[in-house]
């Protein structure tokens, strides 16, 4: 795959940033509308017209969206820290990582990021953060251990390329949209279940209840679909982007198919439970019937492939 200039790549990646928070806003409008619209054919409470409803909920939900938005992205560094029980690498007992973090970062002219770890056997690793106090660099013990220099060069390369081009910035917006409407989806489905248990004590406002709170759970996964296939639209490719940046930086890309090919063969960190972390790592397999649709990495093998042809 031909390699796109560092510049180039940045300015991409920040129309996508602009162009997520964008679309965000536009796909909650519409599913606002969409709902007051079903509501108001279903005749409920005598609900308004679906656009008089839906301007004059719209304030409440963009204020509380908002500020949920704003708190997940400031701290999203502390909320990956917990999930992932990852803690400072301390140079003092681990100068071959932070030698060649810092060589890496010398060479391109990078700052130092943070440099964290996972105590795991498993092989894997990520980077995440929204600015230069942030940017992190985690490695599971077990890669550590269990790649030469060379390999593990490659890894912290392509991990460095991702907060180079703003990748991990651009990720934890989609992230954290992903997520709203996760939860969203999440918290109408519990209130539709309890109201549907005490829809005995009225059953009129029960069923009116019931109603509202189907609709929302029905709208939130269609916006969770929506959002996730717009992250996906540029989740997959950045893959590549940050392979053929660490060959490019290391000279080396052999070395980083190499590692992969190892990464592979034990890739999942057993402690971490969400999804949406998992996502940021260096390999991801998703699971399930659709895990090829809704992948957010290429296939290994590929990249192990277009590594091995430069």
């Amino acid at each position: 795959m031909k390699y796109i200039g560092i510049e180039t790549q940045q300015r991409r990646n920040n129309f996508k940033s602009i162009a997520l928070l964008l679309m965000f806003p536009a796909l909650l409008v519409g599913l606002v509308y969409l709902f007051f619209l079903i509501l108001s054919s279903q005749d409920v409470e005598n609900t308004p017209s679906a656009w008089e409803a839906t301007l004059q909920a719209l304030p409440m939900v963009l204020i509380a969206v908002s500020v949920w938005f704003f708190i997940a992205y400031l701290f999203n560094t502390m909320m990956i820290n917990s999930a992932t029980r990852s803690q400072t690498l301390e140079r003092r007992s681990n100068k071959r990582v932070y030698n060649l973090v810092e060589n890496l970062c010398l060479a391109s002219g990078m700052e130092m990021p943070n440099v964290n770890v996972i105590e795991e056997g498993s092989l894997n690793a990520f980077a995440s953060g929204i600015n230069k106090k942030t940017y992190t660099v985690t490695l599971t013990r077990g890669i550590i251990n269990t790649l030469d220099d060379q390999e593990l060069e490659g890894v912290i390369a392509h991990e460095l390329m991702h907060i180079r081009n703003r990748d991990v910035r651009l990720l934890i917006v989609s992230i954290i949209f992903v997520g709203i409407f996760t939860m969203i989806a999440q918290m109408a489905t519990r209130m539709a279940f309890y109201s549907n248990m005490g829809r005995s004590r009225d059953s009129k406002n029960g069923a009116s209840v019931l109603i509202m709170m189907l609709i929302i759970a029905a709208l939130g996964v269609l916006g969770y679909i929506f959002s996730l296939l717009i992250r996906l639209s540029i989740s997959r490719k950045r893959e590549y982007m940050a392979d053929a940046g660490a060959a490019q930086m290391t000279k080396n890309p052999r070395a980083l198919a190499s590692a992969l090919r190892k990464i592979s063969r034990n890739p999942v960190i057993a402690g971490v439970k969400r999804e949406d972390i998992a996502q940021l790592y260096i390999e991801h397999k998703a699971q399930g019937a659709f895990s090829g649709l809704f992948a957010t990495h290429p296939p290994i093998e590929k990249r192990i492939s277009v590594l091995e042809q430069f």
